[in-house]
C-alpha cells in the first residue's frame, strides 16, 4: 500500500504530538505545523494526501488556510478540528469545502476511521498508475517511455513523468497550472509565473504524437488548465 502523507496543523503541542504519533504509529507519513503561519505555508508547498486542520490558530487563521488550500487543491481532502460546543464553526469550515470533522477530545480510534473514509472517497488518492493505452500506442510511466504502435519509442524525463502520471490520476478533470505547480513543481503559484508547465505539455504531445493543433489526449481547456482525455480501450 502507498503511504500516505498527512499534514497537522495544530497549536497544541500535546495534542499535536499524539495526533502525530497515532498517524505515524498507523503508517502515515506526516508534517506538522505549530501554528497558522507555518499551515499556511506547508498547505501551499508541501506535497501531501490529506490536511488535518485545527480551525483556531495563533497567527493565520484555520479557516484562511481552509480556503487558500481549497482554492489551490480543488480536489484536496481536509479533515477539521473543532472543540465541543463550536457547531457554527463546523458548519462554516464544511460549507468553505471540508470533507468531514472530528470534536475534541476525540479517540485515535475514531480519528484515524476518520482518515481512513475521507482518503479512500477522495479523487485525489495516490494511485498506482504505470500505463495507459492510447490510440497508436502505449504510455508506460514505469519505463519512462511511450511505445508506439509502429515501433517508435520516445523516451520520457522525471518531470514528464510525473507531469503524465498526474495528469493520468485524474482523467476528464481539468487540473489548473497552479494545482500543477504545487502537486508536480511543489511550487508556491502565488509567488511565481512560469512557461514550464506549457512547455512540458507542448513535448508530451509532440512525444504522444498529439496533435498541438486539435490535441485528442492532452486537452487545454482555455483559462482553466489542462485535461488528460481517457484513453482508448
Amino acid at each position: 500500500m502507498d503511504c500516505k502523507r498527512v499534514l497537522v496543523v495544530e497549536d497544541d503541542s500535546a495534542i499535536r504530538q499524539g495526533i502525530v504519533d497515532a498517524l505515524r504509529f498507523a503508517g502515515y507519513d506526516v508534517i506538522q505545523a505549530r501554528n497558522g503561519n507555518e499551515g499556511l505555508t506547508e498547505a501551499m508547498r508541501a506535497s501531501f494526501d490529506l490536511l488535518l486542520l485545527d480551525l483556531i490558530l495563533p497567527g493565520v487563521g484555520g479557516f484562511e488556510i481552509l480556503d487558500a488550500a481549497r482554492a489551490a487543491r480543488p480536489t484536496l481532502p481536509i479533515i477539521i478540528l473543532t472543540a465541543r460546543g463550536e457547531e457554527a464553526d463546523r458548519v462554516q469550515g464544511l460549507r468553505m469545502g471540508a470533507d468531514d470533522y472530528v470534536v475534541k477530545p476525540f479517540s485515535v480510534r475514531e480519528l484515524l476511521a476518520r482518515v481512513e473514509a475521507v482518503l479512500r472517497r477522495s479523487p485525489e488518492r495516490p494511485n498506482n498508475i504505470s500505463k495507459a493505452r492510447f490510440n497508436g500506442g502505449t504510455v508506460d510511466l514505469a519505463r519512462c517511455e511511450i511505445r508506439h504502435e509502429n515501433g517508435e519509442r520516445c523516451e520520457l524525463s522525471e518531470k514528464e513523468v510525473e507531469l503524465l502520471r498526474y495528469l493520468m490520476t485524474n482523467p476528464g478533470r481539468v487540473v489548473s497550472r497552479d494545482e500543477i505547480l504545487l502537486r508536480v513543481w511543489r511550487l508556491n503559484p502565488k509567488r511565481l509565473e512560469t512557461r514550464t508547465i506549457d512547455m512540458h505539455i507542448a513535448n508530451l504531445r509532440d512525444k504522444l504524437r498529439d496533435n498541438s493543433g486539435t490535441p485528442k489526449l492532452l486537452l487545454t481547456v482555455r483559462g482553466k488548465g489542462y485535461m488528460f482525455a481517457a484513453p482508448a480501450k
